[in-house]
């Protein structure tokens, strides 16, 4: 391992048994037992297969990872991103060695601190000051360490009222404060950071990535940073990688690794069926699609918007609303357009090409999703689909310089939109 490398892992794979704690049954753990001191590999690693958890298998066992082959230089910010299930968390707890690899080597320099889920390591009954030095203990700090950083861990996590009160109290939010503090301030080679992130509120989301970018920059220390929200991920990180079922599909740029992870969103969502609720009495929408197919890779900043929604009505129906609402994915503050038909429409029984039209979309970069609303006036909602569209806005230069969406919060968005009701043949 070269001097400026400061973590390494090598054919690093873990492997889970579907249903069961640990391999199931005795003789499977006396087979592996048999073939390790005969020096034999274990039986069991042939019949794992690929961890994609929306498909049934044939096999109990899957590859929760697979062959990953990756090393991080000192001060580097890693972040880590990918669907759910894809692995992320695994490859975490096996790099804080709460478990172990199936296979492969991990190799790193320095102390490390992870912070994987809320509260833990931290007991209930005790309070926040008491579980500073119980966290900071679990986390390889000395209780001088500790004793010298109280203060600025408790000024950083923002709980000084509740320090003294048992951590049952406290809500989720403020546990997140304050074992962030705790690791933060631990002064690590290596931060770890899992989603636990998200918990917090916008002030405290800033305060943190600002502690991160400190920790990286100004110390040379390293992170590890997994989160959904590509904005964080952008503004954070330096390098970028994307797991996808228990695999490294892309590393490198960070620009990059988030077009490759939303194109796999995008995948996900045309290819799926449409998830529609409600009752359905009169209604039902068939497909919903680009009126113009060229747009179906994104929409740049301010163009128009333009989709044709195919709606079957199943008996005549008067005062009939269709409405909409478009809503980010992958940032935790929901960027809404909503907008119902003013006044009710009448409808009889056949099939209806339904064509929105949304005028310069006021929308900033970003992975988009469209929902769909049909009911009657004063009546509840008779179809929801929730799936109806996913696209992407890319970026545009409208302003002569590109702003720090990542500062900007936007809610209730409203722009103009028209549609177009033709009966089908």
């Amino acid at each position: 391992m070269s001097e400026n490398v400061i973590l390494k892992v090598e054919n690093v794979s873990k492997q889970y048994r579907l249903g069961l704690i640990g391999t199931g049954t005795i003789s499977h753990d006396l087979n592996r037992w048999w073939h390790k001191i005969r020096g034999k590999d274990d039986p069991f690693l042939k019949i794992g297969e690929t961890n994609d958890r929306s498909k049934s298998g044939d096999s109990r066992y899957v590859w929760a990872l697979k062959d990953l082959n990756f090393e991080v230089k000192k001060g580097e910010v890693l972040g880590i991103i990918g669907k759910n299930g894809a692995g992320k968390s695994t490859l975490l707890k096996i790099l804080s060695q709460v478990t172990g690899p199936t296979t492969g080597v991990i190799k790193s320099k320095g102390r490390i601190a992870s912070l994987l889920e809320v509260g833990t390591g931290f007991h209930p009954e005790m309070t926040g000051k008491e579980n500073i030095f119980l966290n900071g203990a679990i986390l390889g700090m000395t209780k001088k360490e500790i004793a010298s950083k109280l203060d600025e861990i408790v000024a950083f996590s923002g709980c000084e009222r509740y320090i003294d009160t048992p951590v049952k109290r406290y809500s989720s939010g403020m546990k997140v404060r304050l074992a962030f503090a705790v690791a933060a301030h631990l002064e690590p080679d290596i931060l770890v950071v899992d989603e636990v992130l998200a918990v917090g509120d916008a002030e405290f989301q800033k305060k943190a990535i600002g502690k991160m970018q400190d920790i990286s920059k100004g110390d040379g220390r390293t992170v590890l940073f997994v989160s959904h929200n590509m904005n964080s991920v952008a503004k954070l990180c330096t390098k970028a990688m994307v797991i996808d079922t228990g695999q490294i599909v892309y590393a490198g740029a960070v620009d990059e690794a988030i077009k490759k992870y939303e194109e796999g969103n995008l995948d996900d969502t045309h290819n799926s069926i449409l998830k529609t609720r409600g009752n359905k009495v009169f209604s039902d929408i068939k497909r919903v699609e680009f009126a113009d197919q060229s747009l179906k890779d994104g929409i740049k900043m301010g163009d128009d918007l333009a989709l044709n929604i195919i709606l079957e009505i199943k008996d005549k129906t008067d005062n009939v609303e269709i409405g909409y609402r478009l809503y980010q994915k992958n940032v935790p503050t929901l960027t809404n357009i909503t907008n119902w038909e003013i006044g009710g429409l009448n409808f009889d029984k056949g099939i209806y090409t339904v064509k929105l039209n949304v005028e310069k979309t006021n929308l900033f970069p970003g992975v988009y999703t469209l929902e769909i609303f049909v009911r009657q006036i004063n009546n509840p909602v008779d179809l929801i689909i929730d799936n109806a569209k996913t696209f992407k806005v890319i970026w545009k230069d409208i302003t002569g310089h590109k702003p720090n969406f990542d500062t900007i919060s936007v809610k209730g968005v409203y722009t103009k939109t028209e549609w177009e009701i033709t009966k089908n043949e």
